[in-house]
């Protein structure tokens, strides 16, 4: 009963008494993804073309870089045209952070946030409400994929949960948000088995939060032998998720995994449907590039940087933003028939590919997944490359660990790094999370 008027009654007058746009929105979405492909892309291109004229005339850093590169908005007309404007970087915003904030918005009236700086440059970032409105109805599109849907209880596997506080915030926790939190900042036996005693008592439906996070009460589920908790959807965020790590959390919990892919600067950016066969990419709010090292397209099917434009923020315009991602864009349509473009698989991060001495690269996140379904007795390893011929491996021992597992594993990424480069194993008892409560599986500091 309460499922449903969260979601008939609650959420439609919480819409209505905050003057929000975000049901309208996601309304606007269910319809736009069964779109034909041209049509979106079409939809795509005059939101970018709006964005790019918004950005000329107030954002006072797009206007300057305009005009020292010559670029005039109205004659951006094509994605060629769109490649004259020169990338912007993290290290661009964090040098120049008041001047891309829009000239038509108070700055402490802006919704604020702040990235973690995993890649080792955090960023403050701004949006008007619109925007916010805008991201928040496509995650509850992407939600919907999975298996949730509006009004139900989730179950959060999430760092530094939020504590409601105020009397709204309280009756926006039992009414809409309907969450009970896993703390991934302490995750433990303890606090895993208490959570599993909440579940019951609780009862959510789907289950939301970092993917290997996810993974790690997963694997708890499985040790014990839990076999009652059963998710109508299971989302993983925020990291990569490894073959394996899916494996495992869909045999715990009898469910689908839903791969999801966004960022903080420009909020959901791809996400997995019923077909679980690649990322729809979120053609109405974003529009993604894929370049490869001279910054030239990428070809379907090869990795390139991802480079992201926002169509929803004109708080603090973002055109040509360079997230730091490696991808890989498809041109296969998908079977379920939604018109959204497909993003066939993420790679890593730029600072998770690891330096070879001969001058190349390897995806550092593949080689540990690899390594790890291929070595017994490992439970969780971080490669860390501090100099080119360097590389410490930090290894958790797993429950079949024996005097072969070090040799096996040292052998194991021989295969990938010769003799000139000195592997390292420190045995740890877990692998360290940032303070968002992500892990990094693959560290390059060279």
């Amino acid at each position: 009963m309460l499922t449903r008027l969260s979601r008939h009654v609650f959420y439609p007058l919480w819409d209505l008494k905050d003057r929000s746009h975000r049901l309208e929105e996601w309304r606007n979405l269910e319809r736009q993804q069964w779109a034909p492909r041209a049509e979106l892309e079409s939809l795509q291109w005059l939101r970018a073309q709006e964005m790019i004229r918004y950005a000329a005339r107030h954002s006072p850093y797009y206007r300057g870089l305009f005009q020292e590169h010559g670029i005039k908005p109205d004659r951006i007309r094509t994605l060629d045209d769109l490649r004259t404007i020169p990338v912007t970087t993290k290290q661009t915003i964090r040098n120049n952070l008041d001047r891309f904030i829009s000239d038509e918005f108070a700055k402490d009236d802006l919704v604020t946030a702040k990235t973690g700086g995993s890649t080792g440059v955090s960023l403050h970032l701004y949006f008007d409400e619109t925007c916010q409105e805008r991201r928040n109805a496509a995650q509850l599109l992407a939600d919907r994929w999975s298996g949730w849907d509006l009004g139900m209880k989730k179950a959060a596997v999430w760092g530094n949960p939020p504590v409601p506080r105020t009397i709204k915030q309280k009756l926006r926790h039992h009414l809409l948000d309907r969450t009970i939190y896993l703390d991934t900042m302490d995750l433990n036996d303890t606090s895993m088995g208490e959570f599993v005693a909440l579940w019951r008592r609780e009862k959510p439906e789907a289950i939301f939060g970092h993917a290997h996070s996810i993974y790690i009460f997963a694997r708890y589920v499985d040790r014990q032998g839990i076999r009652d908790l059963r998710p109508r959807g299971i989302v993983a965020t925020s990291m990569m998720l490894l073959d394996h790590e899916r494996a495992l959390i869909e045999s715990a919990f009898g469910c689908k995994v839903t791969n999801r892919y966004g960022c903080e600067e420009v909020g959901l950016i791809a996400c997995e449907c019923e077909q679980h066969n690649g990322m729809h990419l979120n053609v109405p709010h974003v529009l993604v590039e894929c370049l490869d090292s001279d910054g030239r397209p990428a070809a379907p099917g090869q990795p390139g940087k991802l480079v992201l434009t926002d169509l929803n923020n004109q708080g603090m315009p973002l055109i040509r933003y360079r997230v730091e991602d490696v991808g890989v864009l498809s041109d296969r349509q998908c079977n379920c028939g939604r018109g959204l473009p497909i993003l066939e698989r993420l790679e890593g991060r730029v600072a998770d590919f690891l330096k070879l001495p001969s001058g190349g690269q390897v995806a550092g996140i593949s080689l540990v997944e690899r390594t790890l379904t291929k070595v017994p007795g490992i439970e969780q390893m971080q490669l860390v490359q501090e100099t080119l011929d360097t590389l410490t491996i930090n290894r958790v021992k797993g429950q079949d660990y024996d005097d072969q597992t070090d040799a096996a594993l040292i052998a194991a990424l021989r295969e990938v790094f010769d003799e000139s480069v000195t592997l390292s194993i420190n045995d740890v008892e877990a692998i360290p999370q940032e303070a968002s409560g992500k892990y990094r599986f693959s560290i390059c500091k060279v």
